[in-house]
């Protein structure tokens, strides 16, 4: 009895390793012309090489594909060749910024650091003198003020944009929407103006939490309104021909079925603020010591004890704390992304 090979599918779409040893090769040629256009022309430096580069591997592909196939593909190298430039001029800065963070933070990184507050150091002492226990705990209490006051407004602002659509859904959306490009600071100077210098007279952890809500409000709005026009019509028509109001539909089967995309709404609004540094230099006061009452004294946070760093420090000590401190902010705001990124691509229960 013979058997039958059932043969390997196929992609005519693919590439065959000679096309690839091809475009291997084309692309060292383009790094010789390019070395050759940096001898001969006026271009030098890193910057120049990349941009001869980046010309002649455009070229010779563009003229490869050209022969062996025919003008549409060609073309398509060349828009696949502009793609891979943006995409690699997006990620130089972004890769440059995190590597950067990471090698000159580690060495302001101790385990004391998290134990400890900066009432007995200066930013001048030794490294391992003091650390930021006060920052972050400031930073997480006036996130959570600001989260408290922010997620009922941006949820119920969502709703009246997605389920209710009244004659003010308009100019509210436009200005959500407007309020996602205010300059921090005028939160700040805004919360200054209404609150600190005419009522309370003080700087605390209480004035930079609100400070923080209005610049949190409009993520939170914009993200839940997106994941609520998610959720199938269907469900609402099911609520209400069973006879529930329009409030318990929405209370009892759109709001509960767009719980992940909400929590993301919440992780993207904490995100966007944890790093916030203007309204807090300007409402919260910064403390040295650990301060767990918002509605009393200033209050320390991570921005503030990375601008004190940088601004009162000058020696190697001091630039250590900063990085140190922007390390511990780089990560924090990663791990929301990340686990922002992990709630989104569940499914909709």
């Amino acid at each position: 009895m013979t058997q039958t090979t059932i043969p390997k599918p196929q992609t005519p779409w693919g590439t065959s390793m000679a096309q690839r040893m091809a475009t291997a090769s084309l692309l060292l040629l383009a790094g010789v012309l390019a070395g050759g256009a940096i001898e001969l022309t006026g271009l030098s430096g890193k910057l120049g090489f990349a941009a001869a580069y980046f010309f002649f591997a455009s070229l010779l592909i563009f003229v490869q594909q050209l022969r062996l196939r025919d003008l549409a593909a060609a073309k398509d190298s060349l828009l696949s060749s502009f793609a891979l430039l943006a995409m690699t001029m997006t990620l130089i800065p972004i890769v440059s910024i995190v590597v950067t963070v990471v090698l000159k933070g580690y060495k302001g990184i101790h385990f004391g650091m998290f134990t400890n507050d900066m009432t007995l150091a200066s930013v001048n002492d030794p490294v391992q003198s003091g650390g930021l226990l006060h920052a972050l705990i400031g930073t997480l209490i006036m996130v959570g003020g600001a989260l408290i006051v922010s997620f009922p407004i941006g949820l119920l602002t969502a709703l009246y944009l997605t389920e209710i659509r009244g004659k003010f859904a308009r100019p509210i959306k436009f200005l959500v929407q407007a309020m996602s490009g205010v300059p921090s600071i005028v939160a700040g100077l805004f919360i200054l103006s209404i609150l600190v210098i005419p009522i309370t007279q003080e700087l605390t952890g209480l004035m930079g939490s609100l400070a923080l809500s209005i610049l949190m409000i409009p993520t939170i709005a914009r993200t839940a309104e997106e994941m609520l026009l998610l959720i199938p019509n269907e469900l609402r028509e099911a609520g209400v021909a069973l006879g529930a109001t329009q409030w318990r539909t929405v209370s009892g089967v759109v709001v509960p079925a767009a719980k992940s995309g909400l929590v993301t709404a919440v992780i993207l609004g904490i995100a966007r603020i944890i790093g916030e540094t203007a309204p807090i230099l300007l409402v919260s006061g910064g403390a040295d010591a650990l301060n767990f009452n918002p509605m009393s004294g200033p209050m320390g946070s991570l921005p503030f004890y990375i601008w004190k760093a940088f601004l009162t420090g000058g020696t190697e000590e001091a630039y250590a704390r900063a990085w140190g401190g922007m390390l511990i902010l780089l990560i924090l705001i990663v791990v929301l992304f990340v686990l922002a990124r992990y709630v989104s691509g569940r499914k909709v229960a």
